[in-house]
């Protein structure tokens, strides 16, 4: 006997399908696999016959071949298992064939039968709309973000029986619904607020520009002076997330398999924080059959680097990809990935290795040459794509006692949202252009034009403040951003000037 089980698995963040062909003839019995499985996939044939028996079905056990189709792409993971089991009582006449051919199936199978969580339920749900199929089966603890998809019946079941019962028509089960207007309602909930941030305004308003402009930062400061917290806080200025953005993140979480089983959406911008051991390859993403890595985790979000130069060097590297163009790709021997990857770097480090040169209650132990040292870690190229770099001195008690409270993040979003909108539409019509810190020598010389007061200012900032000619596009971006703010028209002086502050790595005073 044959049958046929339409299945999925992912490549990238989207899925395709794969359709389990399972073969049945009165031979010795066996469970044989072919079609490129992973060990995972192999490791299947003792799940499904374990979960058979203790199902408590009767079968006779005969040779079965069972080919995962198209059998030239590498299939990897548990959640072949379901349909494997389904296969195998279809091809033994014990399932019910009719609604085989309009329902997609996925799921880990225990060895008792029950089903456990997948990953990759959202762009389960997205392919099996796109094939125009009536229902989805997956496991209950995956339901809840594939039911967020409009135009299918998504069945969150607890156990083969279940699933059997479904395909028989013994049992009547519902379709789990997710209500997207509610769900929606919740994005941008954030529970952390720049209210709390005692002092600091400096490096606040400095924040307000990034998200404005769309801007990478790095933050200099002693520890304990509250670069962490503040760059905790900078998603909840950052403009709305849309539901396209929303979606688009909640598909690379549901592939990574990070998603928390509660959730049916993403619905706030992602923050991540991976430590300063942390590989290249769990950074970027990758591995034989490439994940996203922490850059892909961070999409439409921010990923902040702690303790930067602390980072190895080769890690710090691989990162101008991403940051250049957006994305990442992984290639290997017989495949290409691409992952998205569109987030704001956030960075912050110690002046020094004691951390304590800018601090005037304490005294620096570093030399000079470690210093330098110290600061050579952060290569020019990696400098090159940050725009800000803003001193964060540590906090004087009087403003830490002060029982005012900071403006809340509510009302500095509202300002980076207005310069947003005056820069969507400056770049209309130009590809890949959607704020000012993606603009090129192009754009800067049509949209950033300067009188002779700004360009002799820059001028100064070029010859008495030792700047590197690389921090000459960095401060005509950041003042266009500025002005953006003020919703002034044209750069004026007092922007050029606040942005010629936001360099403190170019200057001299750090030994560049």
């Amino acid at each position: 006997m044959f049958s046929r089980v339409i299945s999925a698995s992912t490549f990238g963040i989207d899925a395709y399908r794969v359709e389990v062909e399972t073969h049945s003839e009165r031979q010795l019995p066996s469970i044989t696999i072919v079609g490129l499985p992973d060990n995972a996939v192999k490791e299947s044939r003792e799940r499904v016959s374990a979960a058979l028996k203790n199902t408590g079905i009767d079968y006779s056990f005969k040779k079965i071949t069972v080919n995962l189709a198209p059998a030239d792409i590498k299939k990897e993971g548990s959640a072949f298992d379901l349909p494997i089991a389904i296969g195998i009582l279809a091809a033994n006449e014990l399932v019910n064939l009719n609604l085989l051919d309009e329902t997609m199936i996925l799921g880990e199978l225990s060895l008792d039968g029950s089903l456990r969580k997948i990953k990759g339920g959202l762009p389960v749900a997205v392919e099996a709309r796109r094939l125009k199929l009536k229902s989805l089966v997956l496991p209950e603890d995956s339901v809840k973000e594939a039911s967020i998809v409009d135009g299918i019946k998504v069945y969150g079941l607890k156990n083969l029986k279940e699933v059997i019962d479904f395909l028989n028509g013994s049992n009547q089960f519902e379709p789990t619904h997710t209500d997207k207007e509610e769900v929606f309602s919740q994005i941008n909930k954030y529970h952390l607020d720049f209210s709390d941030v005692k002092g600091q305004e400096n490096a606040k308003r400095a924040l307000e520009i990034a998200a404005a402009g769309g801007h990478n930062i790095i933050m200099i400061g002693p520890p304990g002076s509250g670069k962490t917290m503040l760059a905790k806080r900078l998603p909840t200025i950052l403009p709305p997330l849309t539901f396209e953005e929303a979606l688009e993140t909640t598909k690379i979480h549901s592939v990574a398999g990070i998603l928390p089983r509660d959730k049916a959406l993403i619905t706030e911008r992602p923050f991540r924080s991976p430590h300063h051991t942390v590989s290249d390859a769990a950074l970027i993403g990758g591995g034989s059959i490439p994940r996203p890595g922490e850059v892909s985790y961070a999409h439409h979000g921010v990923l902040f680097l702690d303790e930067l130069p602390e980072f190895k060097k080769n890690v710090l590297e691989v990162m101008r990809q991403p940051l250049e163009d957006s994305k990442v790709t992984i290639s290997r021997s017989k495949m290409s990935v691409e992952f998205p990857a569109n987030f704001m770097l956030a960075a912050a480090m110690n002046p020094c290795p004691c951390g304590y040169y800018t601090d005037p209650s304490k005294e620096c132990t570093c030399t000079q040459a470690q210093i330098q040292k110290y600061m050579a870690r952060i290569s020019g190229p990696l400098l090159d794509r940050i725009d800000i770099h803003i001193e964060v001195p540590a906090v004087k008690y009087k403003e830490l006692s002060s029982e005012l409270q900071g403006e809340k993040s509510e009302e500095i979003r509202k300002r980076v949202v207005a310069a947003r909108h005056v820069q969507l539409k400056r770049f209309e019509g130009l590809k890949n252009i959607y704020c000012n810190a993606d603009m090129g020598s192009r754009e800067l010389r049509k949209f950033c034009r300067l009188d002779n007061q700004c360009n002799e200012l820059l001028k100064m900032a070029m010859t008495r403040l030792g700047f590197s000619a690389r921090a000459y596009d960095r401060i005509i971006k950041v003042s266009r951003t500025i002005a953006d703010i003020e919703l002034s028209e044209n750069i004026l002086p007092q922007h050029i000037s606040e942005a010629i502050q936001y360099r403190a790595l170019d200057r001299e005073l750090w030994g560049h």
